[in-house]
Parts: structure tokens; C-alpha cells; sequence
């Protein structure tokens, strides 16, 4: 937000905080720890059943306009929602189905925004297929391709860490197209000729897929503007790095409450070990850590989609929750001892979610090595 010197203030909205306060409650009712690990061995991808009672609370349609169905906010207000599910470890495909709509919004054509926006407010789960085997991060290094026959595209190559794919009612795929980026709308009859296969990721909540694409075939009606691709994926690059970071920011209020709850429990020489200082000041740090990531989260929320403040903000929030959750959670390991480094222990849930973060869309030193040009760039 902004004061009335147009400087930029973090302050909650009315709905903000109401959105915060549903969220909270819902992430906590619904997402108790114990059942991260029933979803690691459920068969599905999600629970059908919580999905719709998000879609319900109109949590998919939070930053698309009125006219399409949606609430007509922003992905500030998304921010309040996402923030309390990674505090439980939701794994819930809100972030890529909020991801794909932005996409459509910046380049989508008024036929494509009619027939799916409100769709995805409705509740159709829609997955990104950005990344490729050779792991950059740079979402223009194309190697899948789209070649041009008649009336319809033809693709080849292969794209991995596409979440809750089989559950998806539409991928968004972005390609190389005569030599340019673009972004193609592939829903479940196109996705029929593709090779799907379960990925094994580091954080087990996900459902993660790789997706070959030899043979897929798509109208050219499917096809996003051109002109607007590389629009669109700054938008998502901008916006994930955004919506991850309040995930983190979550996950790191989640595991200093375990950590918290551990050292006031755990006994050690007869005396709680929450009660020594060598167990006491890095719980601090861990503390003052996610309360500068928050702060810098919530700046950044505020101001998203400035053209050049948004994208330092954004950047810099994700390297700091980065940071906090990596942190958070290897302390919170350590603490728990032996058992921190088995399977069965919870920490270890945090620290595979921060691994998991951390690695879409740039790290923390990616981002920072991005900020630094940014910044030399506004100097010259």
C-alpha cells in the first residue's frame, strides 16, 4: 500500500485480514502435521474434498477480475492465503493454478480469458510445464518445441517438475516457436497423447511429473499471443518467486513452532533443553530472520507489478524467506538430535519444502546475483 506522500507502507487491507484470518483457520483445521505424511502415501494427488471447500471460499478466483468470475484483488491478497498453508504444509495446487491465470490475463486472447478464467475460478486445477531437463532458470532457454502444421502445432521434447499434472484440467507449456518463446494451453484431450510419469522430488507432499511431449498435437488457437510471451513470463517468474516466498515464510513460522514445542517438552541432565542458551539464541535468530522475510514479503506484495521496484522487492523477499526457512529448519533438525535425522522425524518435512522452494525459480544466490545486475543497471 501507499501513504499519502505516495511511499510505500506495509499495511493490511480489510481483506487482507480477513482472508488471513480464514486462511489461518482453514490451513489449521485442515492441514494438521500428521497429515502431510498420510499425503506423501495417499494414491491421489489431493484431497478432492478440501480442494472444493477451497474453491468454495473463492480463493482461486482471488486475482482475477470480476468479469471473469473472480474477486477482482490481487496477488497481494493471494499472499495471505499462501502464507498460512505453507505454514502447514499444504500441498495444494493453488500456486500453479493462481500462476497459469496471470499468464492468461497478460497474454492470453479474449477468447482464451473467456472460456478459462472462469473456469479456474470454478475450480479447474491448471499446471505450469516451464521447466526443462537441463535445469536453468532462465525460462526463455527453450528446448521444447513447437512446430507449425496447418492449422495445429505439433510438439516434441520434454518438461519436468510439472505439479499435480494428472489432476490437472490444463498445462500451460512454454515453448519454441520459429525460434521465439512462447506459451501454449494444453488441456486433459491434448495431454492424452503425452508420456506422463511420476517424478520422485525431495519434498514428498508434491505430486511432481515429467511430461514428454513427441507427438502432442494442439490448435494454433491455443497458442497465447506471441507478441506477449515474454510478458507473461516475467509475470510468472515475478509471481511465483513471490507466492514461494510466502510459502516459505509459512514453513518457517511452522517449523520454529515445532522446534518451539520440542524444547519445551524434551528433558535432558533433568532440565528442559529449551532452558540452555546454546538451544535458545539460535531459535532467536531464527525468529528475527523470518520477521525481516515477512516484512520484506509483505513490501513486496504491496508494491508487486511496479516495474522496477516490484521486481527488486520480489527478489529480494525470496532470497530472505529463502534463507529464514533453510535456516529454521536445519536448526530445528539438529535440535531434535538423533532422531532430527530419521525419516519419522517432522523437521524433516520443513527442510525438504525449503529445498523444494528454494530450487523453483531461482535460489537465494541466484536471486541476489540478479538483483546485483538490476541494481548496476539502475546506476548506469
Amino acid at each position: 500500500m501507499w501513504d499519502a506522500d505516495q511511499r510505500p507502507v506495509i499495511k493490511f487491507s480489510d481483506e487482507q485480514e480477513q482472508l488471513l484470518g480464514v486462511a489461518t483457520n482453514f490451513a489449521r483445521d485442515k492441514f494438521p502435521l500428521d497429515r502431510a505424511r498420510k499425503r506423501i502415501a495417499a494414491s491421489e494427488d489431493l484431497d478432492r474434498s478440501v480442494w472444493e471447500e477451497m474453491v468454495s471460499l473463492g480463493w482461486l478466483g482471488i486475482a482475477i477480475p470480476e468479469e471473469f468470475g473472480g474477486s477482482g484483488l490481487g496477488l497481494a491478497e493471494v499472499v495471505t492465503v499462501v502464507e498460512p498453508l505453507g505454514r502447514h504444509l499444504a500441498g495444494t495446487p493453488l500456486v500453479s493454478t493462481t500462476l497459469v491465470a496471470q499468464a492468461i490475463l497478460v497474454a492470453g486472447t479474449p477468447a482464451q480469458k473467456g472460456v478459462w478464467l472462469p473456469k479456474i475460478c470454478q475450480g479447474a486445477i491448471a499446471a505450469l510445464a516451464l521447466v526443462e531437463p537441463h535445469g536453468d532458470w532462465n525460462l526463455k532457454h527453450l528446448t521444447v518445441q513447437a512446430r507449425p502444421e496447418g492449422d495445429r502445432l505439433v510438439l516434441s521434447g520434454i518438461k519436468t517438475f510439472v505439479t499435480d499434472a494428472l489432476s490437472a484440467e490444463l498445462v500451460l507449456v512454454s515453448v519454441a516457436l520459429a525460434n521465439a518463446q512462447a506459451l501454449v494451453l494444453l488441456d486433459k484431450a491434448a495431454l492424452g497423447a503425452a508420456v506422463i510419469e511420476r517424478e520422485v522430488v525431495i519434498d514428498e507432499t508434491r505430486r511432481s511429473y515429467r511430461i514428454k511431449f513427441d507427438g502432442v498435437s494442439v490448435a494454433t488457437t491455443n497458442l497465447l499471443q506471441p507478441s506477449l510471451s515474454a510478458a507473461a513470463l516475467k509475470q510468472i517468474d515475478e509471481a511465483a518467486c513471490l507466492l514461494l516466498s510466502a510459502e516459505m515464510c509459512g514453513g518457517a513460522s511452522g517449523v520454529i513452532d515445532t522446534v518451539v514445542d520440542y524444547l519445551k517438552t524434551r528433558k535432558q541432565f533433568g532440565r528442559l533443553i529449551g532452558s540452555y542458551q546454546a538451544l535458545k539464541h539460535p531459535v532467536v535468530d531464527a525468529l528475527l530472520m523470518l520477521d525481516a522475510a515477512r516484512s520484506h514479503l509483505y513490501y513486496a506484495a504491496g508494491i508487486f507489478g511496479d516495474p522496477i521496484e516490484g521486481e527488486l522487492a520480489v527478489r529480494m523477499a525470496k532470497a530472505l524467506a529463502g534463507d529464514a526457512l533453510t535456516f529454521a529448519s536445519d536448526r530445528a533438525i539438529q535440535f531434535h538430535g538423533g532422531f532430527g535425522f530419521t525419516y519419522d522425524c517432522d523437521a524433516q518435512l520443513y527442510r525438504r519444502r525449503a529445498i523444494w522452494c528454494e530450487a523453483q525459480h531461482g535460489d537465494a544466490a541466484h536471486q541476489r546475483r540478479k538483483l546485483a545486475d538490476m541494481m548496476l543497471d539502475l546506476q548506469t
